[in-house]
């Protein structure tokens, strides 16, 4: 059993960093950046800017807390009238495969939906490790917008989604 979350506790900025390493397509800055987003959202509130979905295992018999199975963080893009970023989706290794990124991705749309978002734009890399990602994306109705050749690194373009999220997903 998994269960959703919005709000993230202390323990997730632990909990993200550990899971964007151990996925291994982010590298050591950006799972610095993506533990310092929960941070701070812990600090400032919705204030921050940042979103999230969070999906733990089921607790532990024994009382011990669930496993951070997955993760999202989103937010409205600053000056733009319903532009949404997701910045990051993480699922752990052991767990994909079985829909849960395109669970914490619809989930993520809907809430999105929710408040008033109607575009969501997503940027991936552009090496031939991120085409399991690309390829994900594009599954999800996500079109390709842009490619900013070695945007990240030589031989490494920034490429570019955007989904408009529907009436009926609203």
């Amino acid at each position: 059993m998994t269960v959703f979350r919005f709000e993230p506790v202390r323990a997730d900025v632990e909990r993200v960093e550990r899971l964007t390493r151990v996925t291994g397509f982010f590298n050591p800055d950006e799972v610095r950046i993506a533990a310092e987003l929960v941070g701070e959202r812990l600090a400032k509130g919705k204030t921050s800017g940042y979103e999230f979905v969070f999906v733990d295992s089921a607790p532990a018999a024994d009382g011990g807390s669930g496993e951070l199975l997955a993760y999202s963080c989103y937010g409205p893009i600053d000056g733009t009238l319903r532009s949404w970023d997701l910045f990051w989706i993480a699922v752990q290794p052991h767990a994909q495969g079985r829909g849960l990124g395109r669970e914490v991705l619809r989930e993520t749309e809907r809430r999105i939906a929710l408040a008033g978002g109607g575009l969501v734009w997503v940027e991936t890399g552009g090496k031939t490790l991120y085409q399991p990602t690309r390829s994900f994306y594009e599954r999800c109705g996500y079109v390709q917008q842009a490619a900013l050749r070695d945007f990240y690194a030589p031989g490494d373009a920034k490429i570019v989604y955007l989904r408009e999220i529907a009436a009926a997903d609203r």
